[in-house]
């Protein structure tokens, strides 16, 4: 039976400039200044400098709006010359600091991608161009770990599919040989067997790496199980000759692209702290990083040719009238991005403000023992933000302290109890629980039961599922697989 039905919905659309501010405020700062850079090319509208005083044009009325933009869509003209906030400061700083005062430069690594420092190998060696061009779309699909994922048919099937090419399994192999041989050793592995493969098969050979070659050929199962007695009978060597040969393959990368993406030294991933947080006399300052963003204005070529129009309507053209439409729009659109900056500034620096008030005692000491729980409703409380701003501040931001760089979600955990009730942040039981895992006995590792067990008598009642949750965010191994020969 068919039934017809009145709904009455309240939905709440967000307007075009609250998503900027929304999107502004989840980059970090080094996004931030491409995203300006790439705004100024876009709109002419747009220049950097402080913001000069614009005179108001009192007799710009809308019917005059309504003349000029007959061919074009209508706008809303109304407060198109704003003489407030007349230079904008996008330098924040809180607690007293100001522009003058001069901070550390935080070094970041500044070299190629990953894709780049391999496809700058391939580009200094000289190759049939098919083959080049094979080994290119190889390097395409190689994930930031190194390791190339897709099946060697599947990628035939791709390029057959979008180029037309037909491409035999040979000559794809030929591609991968030579991407394989590229730096850093293990790249382009299909798998970690084949990854170690390739590392020790680069080195310099000495008896220890002969037997680390032939254990990953043979034995690969086994040494990922660390069945080390198998492996010492199969091969018949002694306790000390086996040793020495893992010894080797600990030594290997088991993911070779980490180099770049993980702050190493040919790491691509920038971080340029967000904030940077001082102790002075025991008062904590903060400071927004925008050094290098900057200050933004509305051109003064697009106000005076809107102002002349407002002086000028009567000799207008229907061209110059259209030309003010455009112009409009554009200032427009770069007042829109320049409110959004500040907005973000402020909605950044409070929140800082909130988790610095929240944390005093860790920004004063260091010690991760001095962190307090805390969750997103506790900074939204302090903020009078709602949480899901203050999700999207903490999302990509980093701090730099006195005691090192740390990104914002580092601040957030979860409530824990002791037996006698006292509330600490989980962080603190993942520190007790690294420090006993470091202090064990390598040939008899400690079991999650065992450690369940070790933190009750500390007094942390914790269940085993959690203990076994802790250990993986810590990335460290079962028992089983800690075990050393």
């Amino acid at each position: 039976m068919l039934k017809q039905q009145l709904q009455q919905k309240l939905q709440q659309k967000l307007s075009p400039q609250q998503i900027q501010v929304i999107k502004m405020l989840e980059i970090p700062t080094l996004e931030l200044e491409e995203r300006i850079r790439q705004e100024l090319e876009e709109n002419p509208a747009l220049e950097e400098g402080h913001e000069v005083a614009e005179e108001n044009v009192d007799d710009f009325q809308q019917e005059d709006v309504n003349d000029a933009s007959e061919t074009t869509e209508e706008l809303d003209w109304e407060n198109y010359i704003d003489d407030e906030d007349d230079i904008p400061n996008y330098k924040l700083y809180a607690n007293n600091s100001s522009p003058d005062d001069k901070h550390e430069e935080i070094p970041f690594a500044a070299k190629d991608t990953f894709r780049e420092h391999l496809l700058e190998q391939l580009n200094v060696q000289i190759f049939d161009n098919k083959i080049k061009s094979l080994a290119e779309y190889i390097i395409g699909n190689i994930d930031d770990e190194g390791y190339l994922r897709r099946p060697i048919e599947s990628m035939i099937d791709d390029i057959a599919f979008q180029s037309g090419l037909l491409i035999d399994e040979k000559e794809m192999l030929s591609a991968l040989k030579i991407v394989q041989s590229f730096d850093p050793a293990g790249v382009g592995a299909l798998s970690l067997q084949e990854c170690l493969l390739l590392q020790i098969k680069q080195r310099e050979k000495n008896p220890q790496q002969q037997l680390a070659q032939t254990i990953i050929e043979r034995f690969f199962d086994e040494f990922t199980k660390k069945q080390y007695n198998k492996i010492a009978k199969r091969l018949n060597l002694s306790n000390e000759e086996l040793g020495k040969a893992i010894d080797e393959i600990l030594k290997l990368n088991p993911k070779p692209g980490n180099v770049w993406n993980s702050g190493g030294e040919c790491a691509s991933q920038t971080i340029i702290p967000d904030f940077t947080v001082s102790s002075e006399n025991g008062r904590l300052q903060i400071v927004l990083n925008n050094q290098n963003i900057p200050e933004l204005r509305i051109s003064t070529v697009y106000s005076n040719m809107i102002q002349d129009y407002a002086g000028n309507k009567k000799n207008q053209t229907s061209e110059m009238k259209e030309a003010v439409v455009f112009a409009k729009q554009k200032i427009d659109s770069a007042r829109w991005f320049i409110d959004s900056i500040k907005q973000r500034n402020l909605t950044l620096i409070a929140t800082m403000e909130a988790i610095v008030k929240y944390q005093q005692q860790f920004f004063l000491s260091g010690n991760e023992s001095d962190l307090k729980p805390m969750i997103l409703k506790d900074i939204s409380d302090i903020s009078g933000f709602d949480m899901s701003t203050i999700s999207r501040v903490s999302n990509s931001k980093y701090v730099q302290t006195e005691f090192g760089v740390f990104p914002l979600k580092y601040f957030f955990s979860e409530t824990m109890k002791t037996e006698d009730g006292t509330e600490i942040s989980n962080k603190e039981i993942m520190h007790i629980l690294q420090e006993i895992i470091s202090e064990e006995d390598k040939q008899n590792p400690i079991t999650d039961d065992k450690l369940k067990e070790e933190l009750q008598e500390r007094g942390y009642i914790i269940a085993r599922r959690t203990i076994a949750k802790y250990r993986e965010k810590l990335g460290i191994p079962v028992a089983r697989l800690r075990k050393k020969f």
